[in-house]
């Protein structure tokens, strides 16, 4: 892959620009950073054990590449028994300027149908407020 700079680089590799968290989801005090070196954001990481260990079981993904990185790590989540939301105007398929985005649109129906659900976040944010409201 070819880098900001022009230079060629490898993805997922630590400390590098493409690992890189942007400023405005800079963590806080308090966060959990994971490190990943494959697609999913399960292989050979803490994420399921920090999952479990907060008694977490429903997931709200977001991301880039749809194709690689989120599918990959839904279905990896899914295999451990989690339950999924991806929010489809939340992630994006800039795998190759020249490329099919039928491959963003392909991963969410593959959530849809076996994995998990999907939402947009306008609706996922509207659900939200009205159970607050609700009091449920």
């Amino acid at each position: 892959m070819t880098a900001p700079d022009g230079s060629e680089g490898r993805i997922l590799i630590r400390d590098t620009w493409g690992t890189d968290i942007v400023n405005d989801l800079k963590p806080e005090a308090g966060d959990v950073v994971l490190y990943k070196t494959r697609f999913s954001g399960f292989y050979e990481t803490e994420l399921d054990s920090v999952l479990k260990t907060a008694g977490i079981k429903h997931l709200i993904v977001t991301g880039c590449t749809t194709s690689m990185c989120v599918e990959s790590t839904i279905r990896d989540a899914f295999f451990r028994d989690y339950h999924c939301i991806l929010l489809t105007d939340c992630t994006s398929e800039p795998i190759s300027w020249d490329a099919s985005r039928s491959n963003h649109d392909a991963s969410i129906t593959l959530v849809q149908i076996l994995f998990g659900w999907t939402s947009t976040s306008d609706h996922f944010l509207k659900a939200i407020e009205e159970r607050v409201q609700g009091g449920s």
